[in-house]
């Protein structure tokens, strides 16, 4: 396949969702609200031994280094972490490919188990309040293809609202997005027109 067919993926959508793992059966993962950096770091050390017939490799076991930053926020999600670093919480963990779908519309995700073991905090007079989590997983990441519920795709990606109430009968005040087809459209009186 040529370079120029390889589809590439930009920084900005991956994601990190989190949740409990105690609270696995009452709630879904939840966004880390106003991420700016994700680090995953899956490595496996390998040593060598020098033999009469040759070089003979030993390999360890895979550790993985996760790390998040963040702008500090009021959010379930946020003391969730903080919860798992002091009470010695296990955590899921998943990293979510917002633009790498299969053909059933799944998302690529890596999902984890942990626990946090650092949670550095920087509150600067001049600057927003950060946090730079640090996980310890546990055992292999394990790789696969998830759904994203409508309110966790809006939470990634804003949808259109109009200037009416937001209500449970209408959830988007009356707006609606702009799709492909609108493209051209449109009149001064309000008449419907054809594109061009």
């Amino acid at each position: 396949m040529p370079v120029n067919d390889i589809q590439y993926l930009q920084g900005i959508d991956t994601l990190a969702y989190v949740r409990l793992l105690k609270n696995a059966a009452k709630e879904r993962g939840q966004l880390i609200p106003y991420q700016t950096s994700l680090d995953f770091d899956p490595q496996r050390d390998t040593d060598t031994t020098q033999t009469k017939s040759g070089v003979v490799p030993t390999t360890a076991s895979l550790e993985t280094d996760l790390e998040v930053e963040f702008v500090h926020n009021i959010s379930k999600v946020s003391d969730d972490l903080l919860t798992s670093l002091l009470d010695n919480e296990e955590v899921e963990v998943w990293i979510v490919y917002r633009k790498r779908r299969n053909s059933e519309g799944k998302y690529y995700a890596i999902y984890m188990r942990g626990t946090v073991s650092e949670d550095e905090n920087e509150n600067d007079p001049d600057d927003n309040a950060t946090r730079d989590v640090t996980f310890t997983i546990k055992g292999d990441p394990q790789r696969g293809w998830l759904e994203l519920p409508d309110d966790a795709k809006e939470e990634m990606d804003y949808v259109f609202q109009g200037l009416g109430q937001v209500t449970d009968s209408d959830a988007t005040g009356g707006g609606t997005a702009f799709v492909e087809a609108d493209a051209g459209k449109g009149n001064a009186d309000g008449t419907a027109s054809a594109s061009k």
